[in-house]
């Protein structure tokens, strides 16, 4: 009798292989998918380790740059101008700027803090040792102010002294009374000129002049002796010497003389906007077109710095006279002064740019601001000091 053997049956086997090889599969797919994890976060950490991105600044590898080569500027002639000269140092800091700091005070003022209430030595201070500024002490005569006449501007020919300071390949001097709102640092790398400003778009169309608001410089002995030799006037008092007004040389003046046709232009969408573009009705003058709608926020969302500038209202460390401010406030666009009015972003901005500066001149230099002064100006020389156009 035939005996079979067992029966096979290949089925099995083939599932069984199938299977061991669907393992093997699986597991070479999770393998290959950790990896992918691995190398994405992997890239993501090293991105996160490099310097942010900035407009401008192209392929510049800006951890290999050497950033002593380049410095910020500030100038001081009053107690005022040092605490804001102080806030523009801390907003650098909180921005993570690079570049040195340096500013200008007078030499007859000192570090050495007598007293609770001795604020100039304790901003130099303050200034020096949580900002890292160098300070750089000048002479009172180059900083001397007519105080015969109250709206000169003979102390701010200050400015021309970074001029002098060639350890830097280029220095950015900044007027005090500003907010920044953005880094900088990228200006640094634009094409090398010895001066370069944005445009006084409030003065077009009538005149071109730039602004020196904002300079970008490369020190220089021979721009530093040929600008400070034009400046002798304001030196020595032109105010008090009977220098007619249209001959008298400040420091906008001097710097368009000598840069004017030579200057590189900087965007002053980005750097040159004022505060009292916020009152404005009409804003062809800043958009340069008359089709571009005005929108508020995007305009303080591209700017890098503001200027607070709405003469006749005093500078923003002074509290504002209110039967004055009744007339300067922006006025919303729809149905302004009623109980249906709309449309007041722009007066919401800047009030907001006011109050911001007030509260960060409280807080760091531990100041509150000066009191109003009275308005209608009580004599001729307060009326015309508070009526001075701006810089």
């Amino acid at each position: 009798m035939h005996k079979e053997g067992p029966t096979s049956f290949p089925f099995p086997a083939v599932e069984l292989d199938h299977s061991l090889r669907r393992s093997r599969w699986l597991s070479k797919k999770r393998t290959f998918a950790l990896l992918i994890t691995v190398l994405i976060l992997v890239i993501c950490y090293r991105s996160s380790r490099r310097p942010q991105s900035q407009p401008g600044s192209g392929f510049i590898q800006y951890d290999l740059i050497n950033w002593s080569r380049f410095a910020y500027s500030q100038y001081a002639t009053s107690s005022a101008y040092l605490c804001s000269a102080v806030m523009v140092f801390e907003t650098l800091q909180r921005l993570g700027s690079r570049a040195d700091r340096i500013l200008f005070y007078p030499e007859d003022w000192d570090t050495e803090v007598d007293s609770s209430t001795d604020r100039d030595s304790q901003l130099l201070v303050l200034a020096r040792d949580e900002y890292g500024v160098q300070l750089i002490p000048v002479k009172p005569s180059v900083l001397k102010t007519d105080r015969a006449d109250p709206t000169s501007w003979d102390g701010s020919i200050t400015k021309l002294a970074v001029f002098s300071q060639t350890q830097y390949d280029r220095i950015l001097q900044i007027d005090s009374d500003v907010t920044i709102l953005q880094n900088m640092d990228d200006l640094f790398f634009l094409p090398s000129v010895p001066a370069t400003m944005p445009r006084a778009y409030w003065d077009y169309p009538e005149t071109r002049m730039l602004s020196s608001l904002v300079i970008l410089l490369e020190p220089s002995f021979r721009e530093f002796k040929a600008l400070t030799d034009a400046a002798q006037p304001a030196i020595y008092g032109q105010a008090a010497a009977n220098i007619s007004t249209s001959d008298r040389r400040f420091d906008n003046d001097i710097l368009n003389r000598r840069y004017a046709d030579s200057a590189l232009v900087l965007p002053h969408r980005q750097y040159g906007l004022v505060t009292r573009e916020f009152r404005a009705k009409y804003h062809g003058g800043f958009l340069g077109n008359d089709y571009e709608d005005w929108d508020p926020d995007r305009i303080i969302g591209e700017a890098k710095l503001i200027h607070f500038s709405d003469p006749p209202l005093p500078k923003p460390w002074v509290m504002w006279p209110q039967a004055l401010l009744a007339e300067m406030l922006p006025r919303c666009r729809h149905k302004p002064g009623t109980a249906e009015e709309s449309g007041c972003r722009d007066r919401d901005i800047w009030k907001g740019l006011y109050e911001d500066f007030r509260k960060r001149r409280k807080d760091i230099c531990k100041l509150l601001s000066y009191p109003a002064p009275d308005w209608p100006p009580r004599n001729r020389k307060q009326g015309v000091k508070a009526q001075a156009p701006s810089r």
